[in-house]
């Protein structure tokens, strides 16, 4: 029997693959499985795959076709899986030796649906541990009760699908696969549904996830119009949270985190190609209008003026036609 099933995506990361490798080897054991889903790669990583599963203990290989990106990797990879738990991580970054049989163990003394975890973030030689925003370690809580408040960061803006483990009956009910063709953003309506849905989570302190930033191959550092992919995914998690049973709760906190999006890439307009830019801010000005009106005025109302001008000044925009003064750079949480 298969105790934990692996979802490891690969596109285009054979100088970083090799760490994220040896990390799945010194994590084996004989009821492990890696799901390695090459996502059609055009440099070396496709032979360093091939090697890797002569090697390590439980790995397969999946190729795909053609690049479909990472939410249609993980899904490729959901749908091989036979555990009866669940993992995420990501090709270019990499794990402390034994993590995953640690979150094993902890998810069975528990007992609950799915776990979230701490991480090392690792830009170059700096490194930095960043906590999962739930302040109760070790207790089993319900998902939807740490969704707010709406003016703090909370467990739906630590959205890394590889900070967890995931009970298979998740999978069971439709809440671990991904949005196909999301380019970006693709944890973002998966980590909303998994808490307004799932029953039952727990916080761990422990750290074993190495999450490399600064990436030049990763679409956070690409202006292209794959980025754009974020809007796509929070009208989902919009669409979605109008329909739950406590949208009048929980609708105020998504329209926040979506106005702080739009906030950052708008902030950060140097990054993008031209055109790309032009229609960041033509689709941003659309999502602010589609929005509902007294969530928004109410979310921007919370937020410092200098982001809250700019998007004033975007929402009343014509499409694609106003030159929009530059707001400070941010990080997009809430």
């Amino acid at each position: 029997m298969v105790k934990l099933s692996v979802v490891v995506p690969f596109y285009n990361v054979q100088t970083y693959a090799p760490d994220t490798l040896r990390s799945l080897r010194a994590n084996a054991r004989e009821d492990f499985e890696f799901l390695l889903v090459d996502d059609c790669s055009t440099d070396g990583t496709a032979e360093l795959l091939e090697r890797a599963v002569r090697e390590i203990p439980g790995a397969v290989l999946i190729r795909h076709a053609r690049n479909e990106g990472l939410a249609t990797a993980r899904n490729t990879g959901l749908d091989a899986a036979r555990g009866r738990y669940l993992a995420f991580l990501d090709g270019d970054d990499w794990l402390a030796p034994g993590h995953y049989g640690r979150l094993v163990a902890a998810i069975e003394e528990l007992g609950c649906d799915f776990l979230r975890t701490d991480h090392v973030r690792v830009t170059g030689r700096t490194r930095s541990v960043r906590r999962s925003p739930v302040g109760r370690r070790g207790e089993v809580l319900r998902p939807r009760d740490v969704i707010l408040p709406a003016g703090r960061t909370t467990s739906v803006d630590y959205p890394y699908a590889w900070a967890g483990l995931y009970d298979r009956r998740l999978l069971d009910r439709g809440l671990l696969r991904f949005t196909p063709g999301l380019r970006t953003a693709e944890d973002r309506p998966w980590i909303w549904k998994l808490h307004r849905e799932a029953d039952s989570f727990a916080a761990v302190s422990t750290l074993g996830i190495f999450y490399r930033r600064g990436v030049s191959t990763s679409l956070t550092q690409i202006g292209d119009i794959r980025q754009l992919d974020f809007i796509r995914a929070f009208d989902q998690v919009i669409d979605e949270t109008a329909n739950d049973h406590d949208a009048d709760r929980l609708l105020p906190k998504a329209v926040r985190t979506y106005c702080a999006l739009i906030s950052h890439h708008v902030g950060n307009m140097e990054r993008y190609e031209p055109m790309v830019a032009r229609k960041l801010r033509a689709m941003s000005a659309a999502a602010l209008r589609r929005m509902p009106q007294d969530l928004l005025g109410e979310a921007l109302g919370s937020m410092d003026e200098q982001r809250a001008a700019v998007l004033r000044k975007l929402r009343r925009s014509r499409v694609g036609t106003s030159a929009l003064p530059r707001a400070r750079s941010t990080e997009a949480a809430a």
